[in-house]
């Protein structure tokens, strides 16, 4: 037990270590990529505005631009830039927790029933009576958000009910997912003069009305970023199992516990404005952690900026491919993101 214990101890060190030498270069080169997705999404659009003249009204330097083009920036193109990064940063955080609290590179921000509530959630505004402008925001995020919040409650409260581990968590998880889908479906089977407002918030899409998306997004995403953050070495801890990470002075229970409420809450809020938006939760900490490290030192903050940077330029292809038509932002997910999961399944299948 001594050797074991002094093992796992190394270990960690190593990760620590490993972490405090937070590779520069790559965190500039993401922050760079990230930056450079926003500016391409502002300066690129239906509406066509001269580049300088954007800087320049960015810059509040005086832009000769009209009161529509200026509204077009300021109202439009601006919130949804900002709104992209904070839900890809956010998929990208819970992905990296789920993956660390379960110990499985396949886990998913929309494991624990996350998004079949959501969708259920959504479903239900779209196609009740109730008025679409209760709050400022809309109906369906709101609803959505709960019905998210909804789906991770059943599923912790099966789990517990099954034993409390973690096979009986995923176990839970994946019978309230195909539980919560199946009313869903009878609701769009049901009524059907709905299915396509059902159809295009299922498969993902970044629509802003002003500020109000990024304003009701913010508070949780800094509430969830700065969990997880706090967290970083309780998830290089349980990377060893419950019983190493006692010995070395963590808390494997209640960082379990509480790093899936920030994860669910993070999926929860990004799921509820943009729909369900796949794979980024897996493609992102994955690219981070083959290229730059397994410690959640690394991953964690790295994730959070890569995800932004990656849904931003998934954004931007998805409304310039085929312009002035624009496509659901989840298909561009979905064309990087399956691929990439196939390669992880093949790669991590000693792991399942």
């Amino acid at each position: 037990m001594a050797s074991i214990t002094k093992s796992s101890a190394d270990s960690i060190q190593h990760a620590t270590s490993q972490a405090f030498r937070l590779p520069r270069f790559a965190t500039l080169l993401i922050a760079a990529l990230l930056l450079g997705c926003g500016l391409a999404s502002m300066l690129l659009g239906a509406a066509q505005i001269p580049s300088i003249a954007i800087i320049a009204e960015l810059l509040h330097i005086d832009s000769g631009l009209t009161k529509t083009e200026v509204t077009i920036i300021w109202q439009w193109r601006l919130p949804r830039v900002l709104l992209g990064m904070l839900v890809g940063a956010s998929l990208a955080l819970a992905g990296a927790a789920y993956q660390g609290v379960f110990r499985n590179p396949l886990a998913d921000p929309f494991l624990l029933g996350a998004a079949a509530g959501a969708g259920l959630g959504a479903t239900l505004a779209i196609v009740s009576d109730i008025p679409q402008d209760v709050t400022p925001l809309g109906t369906v995020p709101v609803v959505a958000f709960i019905g998210a919040l909804v789906g991770v409650s059943l599923s912790a409260a099966l789990g517990r009910a099954a034993g409390r581990s973690t096979a009986a968590l995923l176990l839970a998880g994946v019978a309230t997912a195909a539980f919560l889908t199946a009313c869903q479906t009878f609701l769009m089977h049901h009524y059907m003069t709905s299915i396509q407002a059902v159809y295009s918030w299922i498969i993902g899409r970044l629509v802003t009305s002003g500020w109000n998306e990024v304003n009701f997004i913010t508070p949780y995403f800094v509430v969830g970023f700065g969990i997880i953050l706090l967290h970083r070495r309780e998830l290089d801890l349980l990377r060893l199992g419950d019983d190493e990470a006692v010995s070395l002075g963590g808390h494997p229970r209640r960082s379990r516990l509480i790093l899936i409420l920030a994860a669910s809450l993070l999926t929860a809020s990004a799921v509820s404005v943009s729909g369900l938006i796949a794979f980024v939760g897996i493609v992102v900490p994955h690219l981070i952690r083959l290229t730059l490290g397994s410690s959640y030192r690394i991953i964690v903050p790295l994730s959070a900026i890569a995800g932004g940077a990656f849904l931003c330029l998934a954004d931007l292809l998805a409304r310039n491919i085929l312009a002035p038509a624009e496509l659901p932002i989840g298909v561009i997910t979905a064309f990087v993101g399956a691929p990439f999961f196939a390669l992880i399944l093949r790669l991590s299948r000693q792991l399942l």
